[in-house]
């Protein structure tokens, strides 16, 4: 009796897994003595790896340093397996629903090793100063969605991302009376809203999604552009994104936030 051989694979590829995992491990940007050692090979042959990734798009490699991190391949393909993850495909649908009872441009963001990162955008029909391109990390003190992920995670997991951003200048320090002031008013009407403090001209409302056990899923925001700063408006569509957030939640498990 023969023993069935085990499937065949291409090595090169499972080798290639071996240098992308150790550059995800790494938290950020790598250079090529660490990425030889934490994934088992000799920096020549890591290097021939690297230089195929980045032919890709899988690596990026910075040019005043020439340290590698994982390249905007790899942050689509990072952003599609997010999208298709439950919760963000039942927020999705609610997105749809929302814009279209707004008018307005509605954005799904989930938290990620890197920040909030934008995995979808229905647009709206009112013309924006800015397209903000699905995948992108925000700074997470200057937007509504980063400010929203600030109010209902842990702080320690919000904590090493804010300083990073902070260290490379992505987003503004805030003193930290005025931040917990921020924050707290979040917590107390659900919502957080920015003006113009991204990009300018553009003013963004977020909620947090809440699922089963109270976790913090997915931040679901509704772009406008300045002019429709009245207080109603802002009053009107803050409403009905509490009023989405809140349903999406209930579909989730989460509880009911009304």
């Amino acid at each position: 009796m023969t023993t069935p051989h085990p499937q065949q694979g291409v090595q090169s590829i499972e080798i290639g897994m071996r240098v992308l995992t150790a550059l995800e491990r790494g938290g950020g940007p790598m250079p090529l003595s660490r990425i030889a050692t934490d994934s088992g090979l000799q920096p020549s042959k890591a290097h021939r790896y690297l230089v195929s990734l980045l032919r890709t798009g899988l690596v990026s490699q910075e040019v005043g340093t020439g340290l590698y991190n994982l390249g905007p391949a790899a942050r689509r393909l990072g952003v599609e397996a997010l999208r298709r993850v439950d919760e963000v495909g039942t927020a999705s649908r609610h997105a749809c629903a929302l814009r279209d009872r707004t008018g307005h441009t509605v954005y799904l963001a989930v938290w990620t090793d890197a920040g909030p990162s934008l995995v979808r955008q229905d647009h709206g029909w009112h013309p924006l100063p800015i397209l903000v391109r699905v995948g992108s990390i925000l700074p997470i003190t200057d937007s509504s969605l980063g400010r929203a992920f600030l109010a209902y995670l842990p702080e320690p997991l919000t904590r090493p991302i804010l300083q990073a951003q902070l260290q490379r200048k992505e987003t503004s320090e805030v003193p930290p009376d005025r931040l917990a002031e921020l924050l707290a008013e979040v917590r107390r009407t659900g919502l957080a809203a920015v003006r113009g403090s991204v990009i300018a001209g553009l003013n963004v409302i977020s909620s947090p999604v809440f699922g089963a056990g109270g976790g913090l899923e997915v931040v679901m925001g509704v772009a406008m552009p300045a002019r429709f700063d009245g207080d109603l408006d802002v009053r009107r569509i803050g409403d009905a994104l509490l009023a989405t957030t809140g349903a999406v939640s209930i579909e989730l498990g989460g509880a009911d936030q009304a």
